[in-house]
């Protein structure tokens, strides 16, 4: 047993120190796993030589600031971590290891508004198939990620509105997925995961403080506070689709009227095109109709980014993020989208505010909340398992 204070749980102390900062970043110098853990050059070389050798972390050749130098990263073999995102039309799972390498990923459409069970037995049936496809051993698994488009719950991972998603209210797709697969869960919303992926991987590396606008059939923001997720006491902290814009505007699914939703999501500015482009348009359309000059999807897209702004000025003056980036099919209206939306803010948030923020477009497009969704188990999973040897005891109940 190990008496705390010892050399020994100091010892064990700074490995996990270190395998937590690998973990995180998918691939550290040593230089910068000692800036980020605060250890000395000469501990973090005594310990990674001890990882190396025990085969939990691989190290390679590589170079920084024009010097050589030696890139650490988890061992490829360590374990596997699965991604599960449910978009309103598609269901989208990714496999990858601990180094941060996908293995496997794969997208199908679905209709996630007719009922939990009908999606998760989708997405069992689809993790089952893409974790046999990579030939590693389902027992090499160390956890599932869940994306949900709807608010939950973080204590408990119920499902909440009513309104957002009626087929799933109530449930507990954390847990009933979990049962399925006998593996860990961890569960959170579309936009939180999206926030997560482009801080990993995308357009917010390096950023401690952001925001993620993910505009689609509704309008949502995953928030980074100090390189963390805020979620708020009860998770539905970033509904900025439900800031009021016009109190006398239309009524809103929440039951409100004029939210930022109602003058930016798909299901109520399509109509607008309606006459013009017949009934099935669809977002994705629009924009590549509008980047190809067509006058007025151009005009629909500037008028939502425009709308899109006043929400962004309200999170500058209240957060002062340093960047936000614009998920979801719109933001491949590049700067016919982006433009409007820093007008807005030019004009309604602090200018101290305003002159700090980078605005960007997802750098992942349709699959951030997926590799949001790896991110979270990698963020969330914890290093005992890393150090112990990944659940070598633990069969999945998909195996």
């Amino acid at each position: 047993m190990e008496t705390p204070g010892s050399q020994s749980s100091l010892h064990r102390a700074n490995l996990e120190r270190v395998v937590r900062a690998v973990r995180l970043a998918g691939s550290l110098t040593q230089a910068e796993i000692a800036r980020s853990t605060g250890l000395s050059a000469a501990t973090v070389s005594n310990i990674v030589r001890e990882l190396q050798e025990s085969g939990t972390v691989s190290v390679t050749p590589t170079s920084s600031g024009g010097r050589r130098a030696r890139a650490v990263s988890l061992s490829g073999d360590a374990g596997i971590v699965i991604g599960v995102d449910f978009g309103h039309t598609h269901l989208r799972v990714a496999v990858g290891n601990l180094a941060h390498q996908i293995l496997a990923e794969e997208s199908e459409p679905i209709d996630v508004d007719a009922s939990a069970a009908q999606g998760l037995d989708r997405a069992e049936s689809l993790v089952k198939r893409l974790v046999a496809a990579t030939g590693v051993p389902a027992s090499k698994t160390v956890g599932v990620g869940l994306g949900v488009p709807g608010p939950i719950d973080v204590a408990t991972g119920v499902l909440g509105s009513t309104s957002i998603l009626p087929g799933w209210a109530g449930t507990n797709p954390r847990e009933d997925l979990g049962q399925r697969l006998g593996v860990p869960v961890y569960v959170d919303n579309d936009a939180n995961l999206g926030a997560l992926g482009e801080m990993v991987w995308g357009a917010g590396r390096g950023v401690k403080d952001l925001a993620y606008i993910k505009v689609a059939s509704g309008v949502g923001a995953g928030l980074v506070i100090n390189g963390q997720i805020y979620r708020g006491p009860g998770g539905t902290a970033g509904e900025i689709g439900h800031i009021t814009l016009d109190e006398s505007g239309p009524v809103c699914r929440c039951g409100n009227r004029g939210c930022l939703e109602t003058f930016t999501a798909g299901r109520y500015v399509l109509p607008l095109l309606e006459a013009s482009h017949g009934p099935d348009l669809t977002v994705e359309r629009m924009v590549r109709l509008a980047r190809e000059g067509d006058p007025g999807c151009r005009r629909v897209v500037g008028d939502v980014g425009r709308h899109i702004g006043s929400g962004v000025a309200s999170l500058c003056n209240l957060l002062n993020p340093s960047r936000v980036v614009l998920g979801g099919d719109l933001a491949e209206a590049g700067d016919l989208v982006l433009d409007p939306i820093r007008e807005s803010v030019a004009r309604y948030a602090i200018p101290s505010a305003a002159r700090q923020l980078t605005l960007a477009g997802g750098a992942l497009g349709s699959r951030a909340e997926v590799l949001g969704a790896l991110a979270l188990v990698l963020s969330e999973m914890g290093d005992t398992s890393v150090l112990d040897g990944i659940v070598p005891s633990r069969v999945p109940a998909f195996t």
